[in-house]
């Protein structure tokens, strides 16, 4: 319970790091509001199309009268547009980040530097790390996606379908979620998927009290346009929880303790 509520605090911390650095915040911003436009256009595109689908999809009910026709393909409209929402909101965030790797990548930077301890920046092309985030991003949306279908489901059985399954969903997304925003730090840090992954998974309630919540805010799309700076600066700090960078000042202790051990081994002797 102390790692959830720490997780939701980073999601704060990181809003109000934002809110004191105001450039950075309009700065973060440029590419939600870019992926926002595009997937808006893309529903609008479904929607403008969607009786066309519903008539392919359904031939069967061509010589059927109504209401009965209406009613079969209004619900294949409403099933298709559920699906271009909830495909829109499962993946925003992956596709935002794409867009969003330099500008990212540059306002990790920035906390790293606020914070004290920044890594050292890696020297690799921008375009390998794009390859490497989209190939991240796909491999945690397929398992999203498996997680998905099973959840799917588990909500016709009763009860629990309407009880503990939206629970479920909701962590489910919410642990993928920090997985996909404390990505660009970790990745900052040399540390590959299945590591970052594997760090998710021993600090459970760190990530699910920090992704649950945004994920919840993320249903409405407006708001993961104000809130996407905040939560990728809040995964930033998340990051330097999950795996603290060594500073300079502490590198050169720990090399002078390293040499007072060596030049007096033995326990109990003294300068």
């Amino acid at each position: 319970m102390r790692d959830f509520v720490a997780g939701m605090g980073y999601l704060v911390k990181g809003q109000k790091w934002v809110a004191r650095h105001g450039r950075w915040w309009g700065f973060g911003m440029i590419p939600a509001l870019i992926a926002l436009v595009g997937y808006v256009a893309a529903l609008g595109v479904l929607g403008v199309y969607a009786d066309d689908v519903a008539q392919w999809a359904t031939p069967f009910a061509d010589d059927w009268g109504s209401p009965w026709q209406g009613l079969v393909r209004g619900a294949v409209q409403v099933a298709v547009l559920g699906v271009g929402f909830g495909l829109s909101v499962v993946t925003f965030t992956a596709v935002t980040l794409l867009i969003g790797q330099p500008f990212y990548e540059s306002l990790c930077e920035k906390v790293d530097e606020t914070e004290g301890g920044a890594p050292a920046k890696p020297e690799v092309p921008l375009w390998r790390e794009l390859v490497v985030s989209a190939r991240d991003s796909l491999y945690v949306l397929v398992r999203v996606l498996a997680f998905g279908v099973v959840l799917f489901l588990a909500g016709f059985v009763p009860v629990v379908g309407q009880t503990v399954v939206p629970v479920l969903g909701i962590c489910v997304s919410g642990y993928f979620m920090a997985a996909e925003l404390s990505a660009v730090a970790l990745q900052r840090r040399g540390i590959a998927q299945p590591e970052r992954l594997r760090l998710l998974r021993g600090r459970l309630g760190l990530a699910l009290g920090f992704g649950a919540p945004l994920m919840v805010l993320f249903l409405v799309p407006f708001v993961t346009v104000l809130a996407m700076p905040g939560a990728v600066a809040g995964a930033t700090l998340l990051a330097r929880d999950l795996a603290p960078v060594e500073t300079a000042d502490e590198a050169e202790e720990a090399e002078e303790e390293g040499e007072d051990e060596a030049i007096w081994p033995v326990q109990g002797w003294q300068k």
